[in-house]
């Protein structure tokens, strides 16, 4: 059954902003639920949390709301002997805490004048409202969101969802959205960036969640990078030719610009390395939102992620015009993404790439977690709705052999990133399980799908009815029971 445990106060009128209906309308109820319907068989070997992090803004914008705006929203899926249950609950950040206190926005937001917020911010980045509305982790035994533009890092209960507070090893300048967790050495690799010099560090986390290694990483001014990758030796770090430029930042205009002609950037460093022990590789123009893995092969160290061939693409014609803002062409067909490979040899300096697949407009990709740091041989990615931010399908890539399955949602149903579910006693790569949860906007409601990894195409084994149709989203993560505090 079904429980409303909380209704967020909420202030947001009706408009047709696009990230505000259909496929992203906001949730403000929090539930518990179990016994819910499920269509099919949930597996008897699976064991652990499914968490995806969602966009729900609570409060009217201050000025042009931006879907990276939002206040941050986990929906947590746990499943232990063939069973379900479901939570979900807004992040309690300070800025959210502070909003509901004022009953409405304090902050302008991305695409605004940071003097028309009604309160400063938190750490470096306080022109914005830390939402922690990105990513999630599991490290340590618990939950860990982020923020896309280097935020403070909230840590939260995974048993019940609970706002546990600040993370406290967390610098000044914040950590970027995607740390990376080593699943064999239980380290946390993370790098942030910031306004002001020397502009990004690098760190690593223990397992034990103390803060081991922090070092500055030498570039050559502000810079906007998303991700980062480790092999079993080396962490990377990125200098891609898109960033906010000095000049606009001075009149506190925070609009990125791509400079087509400017080559990117990837820094290799020993995990526990020095900032002098950093070598630079060049390679094409582009911008990187996602890797998917990272591996050495000899001398070299071969980094996987989705190349993009439009960086920073116009708003979409078929957005209103009231609602044409920077950063809106968010959909894949505008970034034009695909799989691509980057060999950096650590003895001669040299770098080679290539595309890795055929397929394009794809991104948000997954990998079995076992395979961390090692080759992999198969990636899953989330294949773009034409026109919006939203997923219709998943693609799984084949690097061996360079084929593709497709597993299309259905109409008018949108999915997330699809974290791999490895299966007990596997006997492969991919034998195991991948988990979703789906929007369905003709049926109205939400559901949480689980395929057969070995074979997508022939769709979900079974479907979890939500109490309720939640936010589309983008960024999850599964842990297994092994991998969480025994509280949970």
């Amino acid at each position: 059954m079904a429980k409303l445990v909380n209704k967020v106060k909420s202030t947001l009128s009706e408009n047709d902003h696009p990230y505000l209906n259909g496929a992203w309308t906001p949730n403000f109820e929090e539930y518990d639920a179990d016994d819910m319907e499920v269509i099919g068989e949930i597996p008897a070997d699976i064991d652990g949390i499914y968490v995806r992090n969602t966009e729900n803004p609570v409060h009217d914008a201050i000025g042009k709301y931006h879907p990276f705006d939002g206040d941050g929203m986990l929906h947590m899926m746990k499943i232990e002997n063939g069973k379900a249950s479901y939570k979900n609950r807004f992040i309690r950040t300070r800025g959210f805490n502070a909003e509901q206190e004022a009953e409405e926005s304090l902050w302008i937001g991305f695409t605004g004048n940071p003097k028309k917020s009604t309160r400063a911010g938190w750490g470096a980045h306080g022109h914005v409202k830390d939402s922690s509305s990105t990513d999630v982790v599991v490290h340590a035994g618990e939950i860990l969101s982020t923020f896309w533009q280097c935020g403070e890092g909230y840590r939260l209960s995974a048993k019940d969802l609970d706002t546990l507070g600040l993370e406290k090893w967390v610098p000044y300048d914040g950590i970027s959205a995607h740390p990376k967790v080593d699943l064999e050495t239980g380290e946390l690799l993370f790098f942030n960036y910031s306004k002001h010099a020397p502009y990004m560090h690098y760190g690593v986390v223990g397992a034990d969640n103390k803060l081991k290694h922090y070092v500055p990483i030498d570039i050559p001014g502000l810079r906007l990078p998303h991700d980062m990758a480790f092999s079993k030796n080396f962490s990377v770090v990125n200098d891609f030719p898109l960033y906010w430029p000095e000049e606009l930042l001075k009149m506190d205009r925070y609009v990125p610009i791509y400079y087509p002609d400017k080559k990117s950037r990837f820094g290799i460093i020993p995990r526990f390395g020095k900032t002098e022990d950093v070598k630079w590789f060049e390679a094409d123009p582009t911008y990187v939102l996602h890797f998917t893995n990272c591996y050495e092969d000899g001398d070299e160290v071969v980094l996987d992620g989705y190349f993009q061939k439009k960086p920073w693409p116009a708003p979409l014609e078929s957005m209103p015009d009231a609602y044409k803002i920077i950063g809106a062409g968010l959909d894949l067909h505008s970034l034009q993404p695909h799989l691509h490979r980057w060999r950096f040899n650590m003895d001669t300096g040299e770098t080679q790439e290539e595309r890795l697949c055929d397929e394009e407009y794809v991104e948000f990709g997954t990998i079995n977690p076992q395979y961390y740091a090692q080759k992999n041989r198969y990636v899953y990615s989330a294949l773009g709705e034409k026109g919006w931010f939203l997923f219709s399908g998943l693609v799984k890539h084949d690097l061996e052999n360079r084929s593709v399955q497709k597993y299309m949602f259905g109409e008018q149903r949108y999915g997330s990133e699809t974290p791999f579910i490895p299966r007990k006693d596997a006997t492969s790569e991919d034998d195991g399980y991948l988990i979703s949860f789906i929007t369905d906007m003709k049926l109205n409601r939400s559901e949480c799908v689980i395929l057969d990894a070995k074979n997508i195409e022939a769709g979900p084994v079974c479907q979890i009815i939500l109490p309720h149709r939640i936010c589309s989203g983008t960024h999850a993560v599964w842990a297994q029971a092994s991998e969480l505090s025994s509280e949970a």
